[in-house]
């Protein structure tokens, strides 16, 4: 599948994921875009991306999503090195609020990781509510399936077990330690050497800031009876940023105002486009929400996300206007 960068009726930069169409033939990827979408309507926030609309039964499936003008924490850190200790603080403050509201609507996201975290000019964003799940939910995946990426995975994850929120806290706190250092704190590796370090193993937290360093160790307690809420999070990093948010690195900002003015110039004027249908959700009203039958669609800086990989696609710019239409 692709994810396509558009405009919204209202000029607003939107991002289209539209599904492969040998992915929609498989139920079980059926059913979690099913529950990706159900999962990211809920939490709505300010340190998510919002759903515009959704095709979830059409074919093939299709999400329509608040683009996100700026880097992952993956590519920033990548691609300049670790954050700064108040850095990673207001990182952490905005992360640990944004994870109170997911659980608060009761949904752990269960995969929370610096691929997952996205550097806006408002702070960061979490995204891809892929293997979320309810906090309610009785399905055996809940209990028994390891889920999440290896890595930023929490020890309940590798071992089948009962996955709630003192994961997602797990996961932050490893996400924070990568956004200081650099460096996964279990590690690189196969799957089955990360679950050994991550169940039997201390962490390498060389780097993390005195600072920060109790905090983040606390989180990766290997019991989840033993690690902080997001509450002790929030209060730790809002206490160590002074006079608000404090800046990213000059190379990271300079990453998002790129971003912001790249989506700018590609988004253009709606006049002289051609449309693009999408098909709309069996049952679907004709109206399909109206956002979504004036969505802009530009097929450039397009993003494969078939296999659980992110790749470019190569395929060249055109810009096209995006009408959805009823399948039999």
């Amino acid at each position: 599948g692709r994810v396509y960068l558009g405009r919204s009726p209202g000029g607003k930069p939107v991002a289209v994921k539209v599904i492969h169409p040998h992915l929609a033939g498989d139920p079980q990827f059926r059913r979690r875009f099913d529950q990706e979408i159900a999962a990211a309507r809920r939490v709505g926030g300010v340190h998510t991306a919002q759903v515009v609309d959704a095709g979830t039964d059409a074919d093939p499936p299709w999400l329509v999503t608040e683009y996100i003008a700026g880097p992952s924490l993956q590519e920033a850190v990548g691609e300049h090195g670790p954050l700064s200790a108040e850095a990673v603080a207001g990182l952490g403050a905005g992360l640990a609020e944004g994870l109170q509201a997911v659980h608060e609507r009761g949904v752990v996201h269960r995969d929370l990781k610096p691929g997952n975290v996205l550097l806006a000019q408002d702070g960061p964003r979490i995204i891809d509510f892929g293997i979320a799940r309810a906090l309610d939910a009785t399905s055996q995946t809940t209990r028994t399936s390891i889920v999440g990426t290896p890595g930023f995975m929490s020890p309940e994850q590798f071992r089948g077990r009962e996955v709630g929120r003192a994961s997602d806290v797990f996961c932050l706190a490893a996400v924070l330690a990568f956004a200081a250092t650099g460096r996964r704190p279990f590690g690189e590796g196969p799957m089955e050497a990360l679950g050994y370090r991550v169940v039997n193993e201390d962490p390498d937290l060389a780097g993390v800031p005195e600072s920060l360093l109790p905090l983040i160790a606390a989180g990766l307690a290997k019991d989840p009876d033993d690690r902080p809420g997001l509450g002790a999070f929030l209060e730790r990093c809002s206490a160590l940023v002074e006079g608000g948010e404090p800046p990213l690195p000059d190379a990271v900002t300079t990453m998002i105002a790129t971003r912001v003015a790249e989506t700018a110039a590609l988004v253009p004027a709606p006049g002289g486009t051609r449309r693009l249908r999408l098909p709309a959700a069996r049952g679907h009203a004709p109206a399909l929400a109206a956002a979504a039958a004036g969505v802009l669609v530009i097929a450039s800086a397009l993003w494969a996300i078939a296999d659980g990989r992110d790749e470019p696609d190569t395929s060249g710019t055109a810009a096209v206007q995006a009408t959805p239409t009823r399948t039999p």
